[in-house]
């Protein structure tokens, strides 16, 4: 009898939030960049194979929640009507193509998992007490004592601080990989 070879992957799906409600997934962000690529809602609609009026539906949803205007539309002429993104659209997209790449790329990353799947080399992995916590908008600085004598500091996200209730005094794990040091904290 032949093996059967696993038919399953890690998948997620990236969206962002305002106040709790959802503003923009993988579809929305199509839809913006079709309008930044083509300048008009009509083209956009067509390159994606969707109704005029569902896009405009949607971007009309995303500004009753955002209480701003995603896209600017221009009305027609001689030379045709026209939109654009606002800078809150363009900023929107950047973040979401930033997050959508994070998270391909942590998916992606063996090292990742084997940190957080309880497997994981020993020489990548210091045992410490934390003795500061900064914390940043977004992100935080943990400054670790290692028993070797060392001092680690990490950058983390603030969400992962949060996530982890680090705290000084906590006894931590420094994960170290080629490129940046994750935290680590057991269970309690």
């Amino acid at each position: 009898m032949a093996a059967h070879k696993a038919s399953h992957r890690t998948a997620c799906k990236v969206w962002l939030e305002h106040e709790g409600k959802p503003v923009l997934g993988k579809g929305g962000a199509e839809i913006l960049q079709a309008i930044e690529d083509e300048g008009s809602i009509s083209k956009a609609s067509k390159k994606l194979g969707m109704s005029y009026r569902y896009v405009w539906n949607y971007l009309e949803k995303m500004r009753r929640t955002l209480g701003r205007p995603v896209v600017k539309a221009f009305r027609g002429g001689k030379e045709g009507g026209g939109a654009e993104l606002t800078e809150l659209g363009r900023n929107l997209l950047r973040e979401y193509r930033r997050m959508e790449a994070y998270v391909a790329s942590l998916l992606g990353d063996k090292e990742y998992w084997e940190a957080v799947g309880l497997r994981i080399s020993a020489r990548n992995s210091l045992e410490g007490v934390v003795e500061e916590v900064e914390k940043g908008e977004v992100a935080a600085k943990v400054k670790i004592k290692i028993e070797a004598p060392t001092l680690v500091t990490a950058l983390i996200s603030r969400e992962a601080v949060e996530e982890l209730d680090i705290k000084v005094g906590d006894r931590v794990k420094a994960v170290i990989k080629a490129t940046e040091v994750m935290v680590a904290k057991e269970n309690q």
